[in-house]
C-alpha cells in the first residue's frame, strides 16, 4: 500500500511538471496570485500562499487616491499584499498616510498583511528617479510593512545597473511583469538571458493565467529568483 502511494505521489508530480513544461499557465499549479478589481475569486485562491489585492489607484492628474474596494477582505492564513496602481510620482499630500491607514485596517481585520506593493511603470531612462521616490516611500512606511513593486521586463534587462542596485536596500522584491492584457509578450526568453542571474534584486515573474509559457533556460536558479505571481483574469463568455 505504502509504494502505491509513493507511485501516484510521483506521478502527481511528474503531471504538475509537464502542465508547467507544457507552454500555458495553469494557475492550479501556482500558490501565489493577483486579484484584480473586477476579477471574480476562483477556486485556486484557496490554495494560495500569497495574495496579491489590488486596492486602489492613482490617476495621473488625480488629486487623491481612489479606493477600488467597498469593504476590508479578510483573507485568513494567507499572506496578503495591498496594491495600489499609479499612474505618477507625484503624489498628493497624505497619500502615503492614507495607504498606510488603508494597511493597518486590513491587519487589524485579521489578514497577515506582508506589505504594500505599488504598480508603476517606470520608465526604463527614469529609474533614478523612480528610486529616488521609492526610498522616501520607504521612509514613511512602517517598518513591519514590506515594500514591493512591479517591473516590467525591459528596465530589468536594460535599466542602469547603477540604478538598480540602488533600489537594492529600498524594495523587498520586484515582481516583473511577462505579459499584456491576457496575452504573454513575445520574445520574453531573451529579456531573462540579458537580465541574467546576477541580477540585484530579489525578484518574482508575473504570469497571466492561460498565457503562453516556457520557463526561459537557467531562470529558476537565478540567485534571486523568488517564484511566480499569477495574474487572475475573468473566463471569457
Amino acid at each position: 500500500m505504502r509504494g502505491t502511494r509513493i507511485a501516484a505521489a510521483l506521478l502527481l508530480a511528474l503531471l504538475a511538471g509537464c502542465a508547467r513544461q507544457a507552454g500555458i499557465v495553469d494557475a492550479a499549479q501556482y500558490d501565489a496570485f493577483w486579484l484584480w478589481a473586477g476579477t471574480r475569486p476562483q477556486p485556486v485562491l484557496a490554495r494560495a500562499r500569497t495574495v496579491y489585492v489590488l486596492d486602489s489607484e492613482l490617476r495621473d492628474g488625480a488629486r487623491a487616491l481612489t479606493p477600488l474596494r467597498p469593504a476590508v477582505p479578510h483573507v485568513p492564513g494567507k499572506a496578503l499584499w495591498l496594491v495600489t496602481r499609479v499612474e505618477t510620482l507625484d503624489w498628493p499630500e497624505g497619500t502615503t498616510a492614507q495607504l498606510v491607514q488603508r494597511l493597518d485596517a486590513w491587519r487589524a481585520a485579521g489578514n497577515d498583511m506582508a506589505g504594500l506593493q505599488v504598480d508603476f511603470d517606470a520608465r526604463t531612462r527614469h529609474l533614478d528617479r523612480y528610486g529616488t521616490f521609492l526610498q522616501q516611500l520607504r521612509r514613511d512606511l512602517p517598518p513591519h510593512y514590506r515594500l514591493s513593486i512591479t517591473g516590467l521586463m525591459d528596465w530589468s534587462a536594460h535599466g542602469d545597473p547603477q540604478a538598480l542596485k540602488s533600489l537594492a536596500g529600498t524594495i523587498d522584491e520586484v515582481v516583473i511583469q511577462t505579459y499584456q492584457g491576457r496575452a504573454t509578450i513575445p520574445g520574453y526568453e531573451r529579456y531573462f538571458a540579458q537580465m541574467g542571474p546576477d541580477f540585484p534584486l530579489p525578484f518574482k515573474v508575473a504570469l497571466v493565467q492561460g498565457g503562453a509559457w516556457t520557463p526561459p533556460s537557467g531562470l529558476e536558479t537565478y540567485k534571486r529568483f523568488r517564484g511566480y505571481v499569477v495574474f487572475l483574469v475573468n473566463p471569457k463568455r
